[in-house]
This record gives C-alpha cells, sequence and structure tokens, in this order.
C-alpha cells in the first residue's frame, strides 16, 4: 500500500492554513517556498483539495488559499480521497478464473455473489482503516503538534506566513 507524497503535502498545508485568519489566504508561492517544491507541484495538490471544498482559493493580489471547512470537520480521510481518489487499494483481479480446477465452482464466491473471501477480507481491512483515518482531523493534527513540536518551530512558521502576507 502505497499513498503519494501528495498527501502528505496536503496535510501540512492544511496545518499552515489553520492559523489564517478567516479574511486573509497564504499565497501558493509562499506555501511552495517553506515547503520546499515548485509551485505547480502544490498548485495540482491544492487544487485537488479545492475541488473536493476542503481549501478555497482566494484571487487578486492578495489571494491565494485558505480553509474552506473547520478544520474538526477535516479528516485525514477527507484529504487522502481528495488526493488519491477513492478506488480500492486491493484490486481483485479473479485469479481464480486461471486455475486449473477452473471448471469447478469456487463455494466463497457462490456465497458471496462472486467476490471472492480474499477480497471481502482485504476490502474490510480498506474499511477498518478509512474509519481510523476519519477519526483524525487536521484539529487534532494541530494539537497534536502544538503538543510535540518546539514552540519556536510553530512561531517561526506563523511569521513566517504573517511577513510574506503583509
Amino acid at each position: 500500500m502505497n499513498y503519494s507524497v501528495m498527501v502528505e503535502y496536503a496535510l501540512h498545508s492544511l496545518v499552515y492554513l489553520i492559523d489564517v485568519p478567516t479574511e486573509e489566504s497564504i499565497g501558493i508561492k509562499d506555501l511552495s517556498e517553506f515547503q520546499g517544491l515548485s509551485e505547480t507541484y502544490l498548485s495540482k495538490v491544492l487544487g485537488k483539495l479545492s475541488k473536493e471544498g476542503i481549501v478555497s482559493s482566494v484571487s487578486g493580489v492578495k489571494g491565494g488559499y485558505k480553509l474552506n471547512k473547520k478544520p474538526e470537520d477535516i479528516s485525514f480521510w477527507d484529504v487522502v480521497k481528495a488526493v488519491e481518489g477513492e478506488k480500492p487499494i486491493f484490486q481483485c483481479k479473479d485469479i481464480k478464473a486461471n486455475f486449473a480446477y477452473r471448471d469447478k465452482v469456487c463455494e466463497s464466491c457462490t456465497f458471496s455473489k462472486s467476490i471472492c473471501t480474499i477480497n471481502i477480507v482485504m476490502l474490510e481491512a480498506e474499511e477498518q482503516m478509512r474509519d481510523y483515518l476519519r477519526s483524525k482531523t487536521i484539529a487534532w493534527l494541530d494539537e497534536e503538534l502544538k503538543r510535540t513540536l518546539p514552540s519556536e518551530h510553530r512561531a517561526e512558521a506563523i511569521e513566517f506566513f504573517k511577513r510574506n502576507n503583509n
């Protein structure tokens, strides 16, 4: 299983947007510079978040991005879904059709309307992971970072965006 690095950049970007006053935004240039990314790449990330209504873009000279929802209403799963889509991680390829006994009926599939037992287990596991990701919000992440990061790191980030937003 592998989520793209876009998910990580999306989560980081959302954390930086938490401290932005509702009447302001952070420019893509500042967000990309702070994270050491190209503006083009981060624009793709934020475009996906914007499409899902997680952030909104503000046009104009002082334009940029801001949260479109409260941090407590944005789950990790919302971010993963916006960036990666909802396609299941496990993709059943119905390999049993190629088995030597293919003229026989697979009992596990017969009882579950042609869904393989392996597929059922994998999809249930994915749903448990999604439930866990739904339980973690950007507000929770913000609190964890306040608790675990040195306060000067947080202050430096806030100051960086304030300085560049004026």
